[in-house]
């Protein structure tokens, strides 16, 4: 769905439930990103900041704004500046 401005609705991902189960994240965060299109945005919501992913990210051309919530979790936005992305790497 878009907005009615033509830009793509935020793809909205929390790995909470994933990280209180026990599961690395990584690969679901991974197979979202690539949902994302070229001048849309991922909104990740994580109980740490996710530093390492910054720079992942920023070799697929996504920029970031983090914000700390109240509770000391994090909201994470990604934008897709539009870059194609590479090969998966490993982390």
């Amino acid at each position: 769905m878009s907005a009615a401005d033509g830009t793509p609705s935020p793809v909205r991902l929390d790995v909470r439930p994933l990280l209180a189960d026990g599961i690395e994240p990584f690969s679901t965060i991974m197979e979202v990103v690539a949902t994302v299109p070229p001048g849309g945005v991922l909104e990740l919501t994580v109980p740490f900041e996710p530093v390492p992913l910054y720079a992942v990210l920023a070799g697929r051309g996504f920029t970031h704004t983090t914000e700390r919530l109240p509770s000391g979790e994090f909201v994470v936005t990604f934008a897709n500046a539009g870059a194609a992305a590479p090969p998966d790497e490993g982390v």
